[in-house]
């Protein structure tokens, strides 16, 4: 994503002046009072709120699905409890066995009692009273075992269910849980895509900060068609804090003479770092790659080259320069103004003689106080250009100024910021 500038061109008649007019005035309104635009939480702020509510909803489902494989697990017959529980009713149910078992033997015992004979001898007597005896004993045991045994089946069961009454409870309460994460998560996104679609194209409001300065040396005020000129560009953090990707910018337009006929299709920029001696051609949007980062009091230069067509006419050009910032913690912005350098285009072959350096519109900044990034020396590139490619970071704001320019009878305007919620 990136902060676009917005270039348009358009016919004035009533212009008619041999040199380049140029006048820059700030771009940057807020439609919201400071205050409000504080208190509002910033697009990284929602971003981190997203994914700490995703977090959180990740870790509810995790939850529910362990709660739900736990409830499964006791509610099986093989689950240690329904075991116990299993093992608990044989018991009883031998116990019961036992109980029926010893009471028949009282029975028994009983009725060999009562079938004695009259003529039967003290000995066998003694025995029956005997075997009574012991049979109602036996059945007292029998029955306390079936008692013990029973209530064992009762706790065994009552363990069981609650486990499972547990594990369900625990299940219901993953479920709720997840619910509400959901709708946490859900809320936090609404937010977030909120924010974005208010922000235009999912950027920050970015703010003008005229302290992130650029200026052109070098450009000749005259170049001849067929001709290649280098020259650089300077970028400086004048802040006190660290930039963290800065993106240079910078725009050509040229007309013929008469400031009726656009020559921009033959004249072309290109730039090059430190790091790579190839010549690059500044992309459709008018960026160079990043400089990341550009720290606070440094400057980071490009080497760029401009070249004009042989077959351009005699004319008048200008280029704009700029800079705009991006930090990771999703605050941006840029230069308020665009600076304007002015040349002029000779026609192929003629010899311009001496010529001086294209000074800017604009007052040119007050860059003495700071330094080259990291120490260096001001050869290209004392910053450092991202080798791949400009950045994917965009605002919904355009950081560009309200221009009026005149070559010769043309005048070019450079689009005011574009508001929020508007597209490019």
């Amino acid at each position: 994503m990136k902060i676009r500038r917005i270039l348009a061109t358009a016919v004035a008649a009533a212009v008619t002046t041999p040199a380049l007019l140029l006048s820059v005035t700030p771009a940057f309104a807020d439609d919201k009072p400071t205050a409000q635009t504080q208190e509002k939480p910033s697009i990284a702020e929602l971003e981190k709120a997203a994914a700490a509510a995703q977090d959180v909803y990740d870790d509810a489902v995790a939850a529910e699905s362990a709660a739900y494989a736990a409830l499964e697990a006791v509610l099986s017959d093989t689950s240690p409890l329904a075991v116990a529980a299993k093992a608990a009713q044989a018991a009883a149910a031998d116990a019961a066995t036992a109980k029926t078992n010893a009471d028949q033997a009282v029975v028994d015992a009983k009725a060999a009692v009562d079938a004695l004979p009259e003529t039967a001898t003290e000995e066998e007597k003694t025995a029956a009273a005997t075997a009574l005896t012991e049979a109602e004993a036996a059945a007292a045991a029998a029955a306390d075992a079936k008692d013990a045994a029973d209530a064992k089946v009762v706790d065994a069961l009552d363990a069981r269910d609650d486990e499972r009454v547990a594990a369900a409870r625990k299940l219901d309460q993953a479920q709720r849980a997840t619910e509400a994460a959901l709708a946490d998560k859900t809320a936090a996104d609404e937010a977030l895509a909120k924010a974005k679609e208010e922000a235009g194209e999912g950027g920050e409001d970015c703010v003008p900060e005229a302290k992130l300065t650029t200026v052109v040396t070098g450009l000749p005020s005259k170049v001849v068609a067929g001709t290649k000129v280098n020259f650089n560009l300077r970028v400086t953090n004048g802040t006190d804090k660290t930039m963290d990707e800065v993106l240079p910018f910078a725009y050509v337009h040229a007309t013929d003479k008469s400031g009726l006929k656009d020559i921009d299709d033959l004249v072309h920029l290109q730039w090059s770092s430190a790091e790579s001696s190839t010549w690059k051609t500044v992309d459709n949007e008018h960026y160079m790659d990043a400089i990341s980062p550009l720290k606070a009091g440094a400057h980071a230069d490009v080497k760029m080259r401009l070249t004009v067509d042989a077959s351009a006419p005699a004319g008048n050009g200008v280029t704009f320069v700029a800079g705009d910032y991006f930090n990771d913690n999703g605050t941006c912005g840029g230069n308020p103004d665009l600076e304007g350098y002015e040349f002029l285009i000779a026609a192929a072959g003629s010899k311009p003689g001496k010529v001086d350096d294209a000074k800017p519109s604009t007052t040119e900044p007050n860059t003495s106080d700071v330094k080259p990034q990291g120490g260096a020396s001001a050869d290209p590139v004392s910053g450092s250009l991202a080798a791949t490619g400009s950045s994917s970071a965009t605002s919904q704001l355009a950081l560009t100024s309200g221009a009026a320019l005149a070559i010769g009878a043309g005048a070019v305007f450079v689009a005011r910021r574009r508001k929020a919620g508007s597209h490019a």
